[in-house]
């Protein structure tokens, strides 16, 4: 989590790439320090990165497209990534049309130009420092309502805008739905870029930080009933995975799952 006058936690990484010498040339010239970036893990198939990311939930994932065992766009899918990077030596449309849908940052062709490569970093780095700023300004406002007995983010319900009240309405029928930014603007007859640009404008946060907000307060009133596990929870209220579940829930809250429900009031 960003603080202000507190060191920055370097960002973390898995890399998914199936050619190895790309991949070890990749790893050993590429400053991820200096960058704001930590690579936790590699792999050279889509199953094995699917299980890295799962366990690692890294904040960001850079891979192929083409893998063996399964396509990086279908890990992607499976394991609902925040941020992301494709490296390709194709340029076949629908696979860039199914990177799109899936938030992919960047997508670079192969062979990666290391200039490219870098300022494609820098720019996923300079994205999630802004989101954890946002996030962290979410989180004092739960706090304060902490204060005064309610353990709830604060989120604009209406806005006098006709399509982005028209979003929210979306994000409140279908948060427990494995929806995006992508059925939202298709809801609202937008395209993405467009409804992304406006949604942040009008409520100051962005869509996916309003739509992770809108799960974990249904999941911090969920957690109060001691007959439901965490997994349970997680997949009620729209997270793919208890792991991400639990990493979002942190990142909002400062507390894991299990932290926050060992911290209730016992009955």
């Amino acid at each position: 989590m960003y603080n202000a006058g507190v060191e920055k936690r370097l960002f973390t990484v898995v890399f998914v790439e199936d050619e190895y010498l790309t991949r070890e040339e990749i790893v050993r010239t590429t400053d991820w320090t200096g960058l704001g970036l930590s690579l936790i893990g590699t792999a050279d198939n889509g199953i094995d990165g699917e299980k890295m990311i799962l366990e690692l939930q890294p904040d960001i994932v850079i891979t192929d497209i083409r893998l063996p065992g399964q396509d990086g766009l279908k890990m992607l899918e499976h394991c609902d990534v925040n941020s992301a990077v494709i490296l390709s030596g194709h340029t076949d449309y629908q696979y860039m049309k199914r990177a799109i849908r899936l938030g992919v940052m960047d997508y670079l062709q192969k062979p990666v130009d290391d200039d490219e490569f870098e300022t494609t970093l820098k720019a996923v780095v300079s994205k999630l420092d802004d989101e954890n700023k946002e996030i962290e300004t979410i989180r004092k406002g739960m706090e304060m309502d902490a204060e005064i007995g309610e353990m709830t983010i604060q989120l604009p319900a209406k806005v006098g805008n006709l399509q982005v009240d028209a979003t929210i309405d979306f994000i409140m029928r279908n948060f427990s739905k494995p929806v995006g930014l992508a059925e939202a603007a298709e809801a609202v007859n937008l395209s993405e870029s467009h409804l992304s640009r406006l949604f942040k404008e009008v409520t100051g946060i962005n869509f996916l930080q309003y739509l992770n907000a809108k799960r974990i307060n249904n999941a911090i009133s969920s957690l109060r009933n001691p007959r439901l596990n965490v997994s349970d929870i997680s997949l009620e209220c729209g997270f793919p995975n208890p792991g991400y579940f639990s990493k979002m829930f942190k990142k909002y809250t400062g507390r894991t799952p299990s932290q926050f429900r060992d911290g209730l009031p016992k009955k």
